[in-house]
């Protein structure tokens, strides 16, 4: 069924002739409704289906969908498990995917890499040559990789676009990594807080942060990636003078950047950072 949807000056209306028909048939069924009362019912109708469908805030600018493995090497393995990501480029090139980006933890959670393996959606990834394939990856090369892993966690993301991210990583050697979970039915209002910060970092000229958003998999519900040169870029990035900061804060929507974190805070439940490097 197509809609078409008008941005009014009396809101958002959404058009759909098969729709019309059909509602109009259903509501003939209530002959004490006389015809401006059905009109009006069913452009109410109309007008909640669209607010409905304008409400989801993941998908209107992060549609690129993305597969994150948080993985912990076993227990003095980690240089041996990145030689083997790197000799196998397991969903890589030789999958005819788009190879991976990753990166080293350096202090903070307690994974060890985390890998971004671009799908673009799941129809495309699940296309039967490219998994064919990616199967064809050795049950060896699986093998070896998965005995050197303490653990490891799946997560279907949306995020921006693949060009957008590749740009990020190849100019980047630092980066910061914050996940959240929400509180509950805080989720659309933890994504609006992060793109308000993202606000407030554009208008101070500092890096803004790119958003991930949870499809399915793990437990938390986004997570974003800094990105910086290294270490000293990324403690340069807050040096801002005060007046800047506050006014960078109220245009952005928040009372004083000093009560950007405690607002953050009424809308989750955890919050976890890392501090990681590029992996050469």
């Amino acid at each position: 069924m197509r809609f078409i949807v008008l941005l009014g000056t009396n809101g958002i209306h959404l058009q759909s002739r098969a729709f019309d028909t059909f509602a109009r048939r259903q509501f003939n069924g209530f002959p004490q409704l006389r015809n401006y009362e059905q009109e009006v019912l069913m452009r109410t109708i109309l007008t909640a289906i669209a607010a409905m469908i304008f409400s989801v805030p993941s998908f209107s600018q992060n549609s690129y969908l993305y597969r994150v493995s948080l993985v912990q090497a076993a227990p003095g393995k980690l240089l041996a498990l990145i030689d083997v990501y790197k000799s196998a480029n397991p969903e890589g090139s030789s999958s005819g995917d788009q190879a991976a980006l990753w990166m080293r933890h350096s202090q903070g959670d307690h994974w060890d890499l985390l890998i971004l393996y671009p799908m673009g959606s799941y129809g495309a990834f699940h296309q039967r040559d490219r998994a064919a394939r990616r199967d064809s990856i050795s049950a060896e090369q699986k093998a070896t990789r998965d005995g050197l892993i303490a653990w490891r966690e799946d997560t279907f993301v949306y995020g921006p676009p693949l060009e957008e991210v590749k740009k990020r990583f190849a100019i980047s050697g630092f980066f910061h990594v914050e996940m959240f979970e929400s509180l509950p039915g805080k989720a659309g209002d933890l994504l609006r807080e992060r793109e308000m910060e993202n606000n407030y970092l554009r208008r101070l000229k500092a890096p803004d942060n790119l958003i991930f958003v949870r499809d399915s998999g793990g437990a938390w519900e986004l997570f974003t990636i800094g990105f910086y040169r290294d270490l000293k870029d990324y403690a340069n990035s807050a040096d801002r003078p005060i007046a800047d900061q506050q006014a960078a804060a109220k245009a952005a929507g928040f009372e004083a950047p000093s009560q950007i974190g405690p607002y953050l805070r009424t809308l989750i439940s955890t919050h976890h950072d890392t501090l990681a490097v590029e992996i050469k």
